[in-house]
This record gives C-alpha cells, sequence and structure tokens, in this order.
C-alpha cells in the first residue's frame, strides 16, 4: 500500500503536467490550472500522510525498488525510494509551497502583460511548474545516486526553460544560458563524484555505499604521480562542487540573481523549495560520507560564511525587488551550508524548511507588489503602498522579520540554532564562518528592512500617486495568508526535537564528537519560551535589531543619507555594483569562453578539417574512385571473362614467382 501511495505522489504532478503540456489547447486555460493543482493537491495530501507515518508516529525507514532499469556487470541501476524522516519532511516541503505557488500563478499570470492571452502560453506556464515539483520529489524519494542524478539534471532542465520563459526578451535568453553555463560546471564535478562511487564502491544504492564506508575510509589515491588524496576526501569535495552550483554558492553563485528574468512564481519555487535545496538535502543525505572527512566538511563551511556574509552585501545596494529578495536567497544558502559544514546537518536542514516558507511568502509578496504597480519592479517607483495593499504588507512583513529571525518567528529559531552550533564547533574555519555569519546577521535585517521601508512606508512615488493601485486578488493574497502561519509557527514544535537529535532520527548521521547540535541542547536550550525571552539580550537578536532600526532612520527619517553614503564611498558602491566581478569572470570564462571555443572548432576542426581537409578530400576520392570504377561495368561478358583470366594468370605468376 505504501508502495503505491509513494508512486502516486512522484507521478500525479507529471501526468498534471503532461495533461497541461500535451494537450494545452484542448484543455484550455482552466483545464491546464485545474489538471496540474489537483496533481499536486493529490501529492501534498499523500506526502503529508506519509509525514505523519514516518515524523509524528516514527515508523521505520522505507528503502525498496520500483523497478530495475539495468544491470551491467552484477551493478544494479535501479528507481526506487527511500522514505525516512528527512526525505519525508522535504516531501511535504515541495509539494505544499508547489501548490500555494500553482494557486497564486493563476492569479499572477492573469495579470501576465508579456503575452497574449490567445497564445498557450499559460497551460506552458503550468506543464513546467508541475514538472518542476515532480523533479524535485524524484530527487528527495531516491534511494540511489542514479535516481539522484536524473532528479538533479531534471530540475536544472525545466529552471533552464522556466528562467527563459519569457523567450522574447534578451535578457532572459542570457539569464538561462548562464543558468544552464554555470550549473554544468558544478554537474560536471557531480557527476565525477558519482564515477568515484561507482568505481570504488561497485553500487549505486545508498545504504550499499553507506555499509562500505568504513572499509574505504584510509583508501588513497594518486591523481598527481607522488601526491596522495584521500578517496573519499576527494570523491565528496566533487559531490560538493554539484552542490555548489545547484545551491548556488561561491563563486557558482552568479546564475541565481539572473533566475529574476522568469515569472515571480518560478522564482518562488526555485529559491524556496527546489533546484537550490537540492544540494544542501544531497549534504545531509551522505552525512555518513561527510563525517568521514574533516577536510571536506572544513571546505563546506568555509564556502557557505563567504557565501553567506559576501552574498548579503550585495543585497545592500539592489532596487529591484525581486532581486533583493534574490540575494537574501543566496546569503541564507550561505548559512544553510555552513551549518552542514560545522557537522550540525539537522540545524542546515531546519533553516531549508523554515526558509522554504518565508522565502515563498516574501517572494510571492513582492509578486502581488509588483502586480499592483503594473509589473514595475523598481523599488525606487514604490512608496506608501502599506493603505493600499494591507494584506500583501502583513504578509511582507511576517515573511521579512522570519527572514532576519526575529524571536519567536520560524527563522529565529533555526538561524540561532546554527549561529549556537558554529559557536561549538571546533573544526578549522568554524570560528571565522561564526564571525562572518554574525555579521551577516546585521547586514540581512538592513537590507530586507531597507525594501520593506521603502516600499511600504516611503514617500509615494509619482507614479504611485498617478495612477489607481489595489490589493491583490484572493488567488494571489490566499497563498500569502496560508503561508504566514508556518512563516511564524513552524518553528515552536521543532526546535527542541531538532536540537536534541530525535526529529530526523537516524536519516542524519553524526559522529558524537562532532555533535555540536546536542551541545547546544545541553549548554543553552532551557525551554521554548525560555530561549524566545532570552533571545532580546543576546548578540544576533540585537544585532538584527539595530540592522531594522539603522534601515528606519535612513530611509523614512533621514532619506537624504544614502545618497551621500553613497557619493562619499564610490569605490565600495563600485565594487558591489559589478558584484565583486564575478559576473565578468563568469562572462568571460563561461560564456565568452565556451563561444570562442565553439568558433575554434568550427573554424578549424568543422571547416579546415571536416569541409576542406582530410575527411571531405576522402569523400571525394571515394566518389571519383567509384565514378572511375563504373565506367568499368559495360555489361558485356567478354569483357568480364577477359578480367577474370587476366586476374587468375596474374595470382599464378605471383604464386610462381
Amino acid at each position: 500500500m505504501l508502495h503505491f501511495i509513494l508512486t502516486v505522489i512522484l507521478l500525479s504532478p507529471l501526468f498534471g503536467s503532461m495533461i497541461a503540456g500535451l494537450f494545452g489547447r484542448q484543455v484550455g486555460r482552466k483545464g491546464a490550472h485545474t489538471a496540474t493543482i489537483i496533481g499536486v493537491a493529490i501529492s501534498t495530501v499523500l506526502s503529508f500522510y506519509v509525514f505523519m507515518l514516518f515524523v509524528l508516529e516514527g515508523s521505520e525507514p522505507y528503502n525498496a525498488s520500483l523497478y530495475t532499469w539495468m544491470v551491467t556487470d552484477g551493478v544494479r541501476f535501479e528507481i526506487g525510494y527511500m522514505i525516512d524522516e528527512l526525505s519525508a519532511t522535504m516531501m511535504l516541503v515541495v509539494t505544499f509551497v508547489s501548490l500555494m505557488v500553482h494557486i497564486y500563478t493563476i492569479g499572477y499570470m492573469d495579470h501576465d502583460e508579456d503575452y497574449d492571452h490567445h497564445n498557450p502560453y499559460y497551460q506552458r506556464f503550468f506543464s513546467y511548474i508541475s514538472l518542476f515539483t515532480f523533479s524535485m520529489l524524484s530527487l528527495v524519494m531516491a534511494n540511489n545516486f542514479l535516481q539522484l542524478f536524473f532528479g538533479w539534471e531534471a530540475v536544472g532542465l525545466v529552471s533552464y526553460l522556466l528562467i527563459g520563459f519569457y523567450m522574447k526578451r534578451e535578457s532572459a535568453i542570457q539569464a538561462n544560458l548562464k543558468a544552464f553555463l554555470v550549473n554544468r560546471v558544478g554537474d560536471f564535478g557531480f557527476i565525477l563524484g558519482i564515477a568515484m562511487v561507482f568505481v570504488y564502491f561497485n553500487t549505486m544504492d545508498y545504504q550499499e555505499f553507506f555499509a562500505q564506508l568504513t572499509s574505504q575510509r584510509d583508501v588513497m589515491i594518486e591523481i598527481v604521480p607522488g601526491v596522495e588524496w584521500s578517496m573519499i576526501t576527494l570523491m565528496l569535495i566533487l559531490l560538493f562542487v554539484g552542490a555548489m552550483g545547484k545551491s548556488a554558492q561561491m563563486p557558482l553563485h552568479v546564475w541565481l540573481p539572473e533566475s529574476m528574468e522568469g515569472p515571480t512564481p518560478i522564482s518562488a519555487l526555485i529559491h524556496a523549495a527546489t533546484m537550490v535545496t537540492a544540494g544542501i538535502f544531497m549534504v545531509a543525505r551522505l552525512s555518513p560520507a561527510f563525517e568521514l572527512s574533516e577536510t571536506a566538511l572544513s571546505v563546506v563551511l568555509i564556502v557557505g560564511a563567504l557565501t553567506a556574509f559576501m552574498m548579503g552585501l550585495l543585497g545592500l545596494i539592489q532596487n529591484d525587488i525581486k532581486r533583493v529578495v534574490a540575494y537574501s536567497t543566496l546569503s541564507q544558502l550561505g548559512y544553510m551550508t555552513a551549518a552542514l559544514g560545522a557537522s550540525a546537518y539537522a540545524a542546515g536542514m531546519f533553516h531549508v524548511l523554515t526558509h522554504a516558507f518565508f522565502k515563498a511568502l516574501l517572494f510571492l509578496a513582492a509578486g502581488s507588489v509588483i502586480i499592483a504597480m503594473h509589473h514595475k519592479q523598481d523599488i525606487r517607483d514604490m512608496g506608501g503602498l502599506k493603505k493600499y495593499m494591507p494584506i500583501t504588507y502583513i504578509a511582507m512583513l511576517i515573511g521579512s522579520l522570519a527572514l532576519i529571525g526575529f524571536p519567536g518567528f520560524s527563522g529565529f529559531f533555526s538561524k540561532d540554532s546554527i549561529l549556537l552550533a558554529l559557536g561549538e564547533s571546533d573544526r578549522y574555519g568554524a570560528m571565522f564562518a561564526y564571525v562572518l555569519l554574525m555579521a551577516g546577521v546585521f547586514v540581512t535585517a538592513f537590507y530586507s528592512f531597507r525594501m520593506f521601508f521603502i516600499v511600504f512606508h516611503g514617500e509615494e512615488s509619482e507614479y504611485v500617486r498617478t495612477h489607481e493601485l489595489k490589493e491583490s486578488p484572493w488567488v494571489v493574497t490566499l497563498p500569502l495568508i496560508l503561508l504566514s502561519i508556518p512563516a511564524v509557527l513552524m518553528g515552536l514544535p521543532m526546535i527542541e526535537p531538532m536540537l536534541n537529535g530525535t526529529y530526523f532520527g537516524d536519516s542524519v548521521f553524526v559522529m558524537a564528537e562532532n555533535d555540536t547540535m546536542m551541545a547546544v541542547y545541553n549548554n543553552y536550550f532551557h525551554g521554548v519560551l525560555n530561549m524566545i525571552l532570552h533571545s532580546f539580550i543576546t548578540l544576533p537578536v540585537i544585532l538584527a535589531l539595530s540592522g531594522v532600526l539603522l534601515a528606519w532612520v535612513l530611509y523614512v527619517k533621514r532619506p537624504d543619507i544614502p545618497g551621500k553614503l553613497k557619493s562619499m564611498c564610490p569605490r565600495g558602491y563600485y565594487v558591489l555594483d559589478n558584484a565583486y566581478g564575478f559576473d565578468r569572470l563568469n562572462e568571460i570564462v563561461f560564456v565568452n569562453g565556451t563561444r570562442k571555443l565553439g568558433e575554434f572548432f568550427t573554424k578549424s576542426v568543422d571547416i579546415k578539417l571536416i569541409d576542406s581537409g582530410v575527411v571531405m578530400n576522402t569523400c571525394y576520392a571515394i566518389l571519383n574512385s567509384a565514378k572511375s570504377l563504373r565506367e568499368t561495368q559495360t555489361g558485356y561478358m567478354y569483357h568480364y571473362a577477359f578480367v577474370m583470366i587476366f586476374g587468375l594468370l596474374a595470382m599464378l605468376v605471383w604464386v610462381l614467382w
């Protein structure tokens, strides 16, 4: 029965996607969104049942094969399910957030001015987002590396299609090309890591892989003659390179801000529940392997900390409302990654869960503002929207408070867990990461409320004064209300089992000497209410409130100061405005480099070698030879008899000689 339920959860979004995509013209706009919403709703309801079964009731992990795809040299390549506390939680988050995005999309795309309403783009969009849900579910439900890789590449493909959805825009085409190329770099490392799993462990199955880890722990390999590397460390770093691409860690982060070129609903889906969480989930799933390599964990820790702080700084100067939220995603992904590097896998995944809800809320609230502003996205064109959009205002306030970790909100519990775990860690790079992430708390609060105050409390722009603005329709505001509830409340019941290790159980493995979460639980946790009250005198909350206060002073009380600060620090602004040069580097190395490589092969190989070189000359020689040989086929019997006799005589002479 469970096997059937899991199959329905996985395939329902796929069937909805097929109906909307293949029969979009026949079923129309209403039929497309109805089919996809029903498919995702079925998955959501059944995922909640699975969540109750494995998380609330504590059922034993379920590991089973759906079918065998291929057997080669004794290795089985299968499609199957591995359901435990980790995957059951991710399934519920993915399906619920996706359902909210599907409902929201009805209202958003109905106000979309980029395409005419006679074009089946509406059906195509619903087909894509439903396919996105299927792809992410196949990734989190997998029990082997083959299916993991399938889901990994599938979410990459659908993100490419959705980022470039407005195919008439040159900027959208460039954005999805950038996402494609940067993710190929990460995926190259990822597939090399999977290849090492296949070569050294002779299996693709997670459980068989975990069972062999101890015996393979001390295996050394030589990449460069005379220099030995730990096989497991190299394998894990290569796998993490894949996570750096999917979860947008420096320097493979440049594609994520560009994903804003897609419609707002897909921004919410990419940033909250799919795509970017894939890398975090993968590292947590492979925690038994990562625990064996201090080097790999330190790499994860340092990369995450740098991403969290440096990407947060870029949010300070953004004026596109979606880009501000996008850079907050980059920063929060850094927090999650740093937690993984500190062996606080539960804290990292806890932040994935809380972030999924409040980030979806922030993006959808931003989309609601964009609808009201007739698709203007520059926050400098807004101001004073509080009185026009009360529901969106409250939703954005809740999302922002959760993002900055205000006491009592969901983000407070998960972010504080990460900071406390880093404080308890003695791993190489932990103190460096702790300082950067603590500074990032102030930065996050400042840029989040900079946007909030400008949009809702700032002086009304000329556009706002001269246009009639109103609250978004119910299909837009209903998902905002439903997402606001977990953004506020979900941290309260989850914090204690997250800290003491009972929530994820055996689905996440931590060595006793690395268990920073248990150290936090023993040293700092004295009840939920006590944690909330005590937090007001702790450094993270003081820094967050300071960031909010400074944003209020600079953008509500004294809006003239930011312009003066900008003119006083032109070089600093230039560095941030150019994103530390990473975009330029990406353009030179990946975009222009790939294009020039293609031009080289076209001119040197295709034209010179193939079209006018050895290949084509050989072809012409064969054609000319065939033409000459055809002339010998006269059809006269005595000609053929003469050739046969002459050939026989020639052979006799050769043999006798």
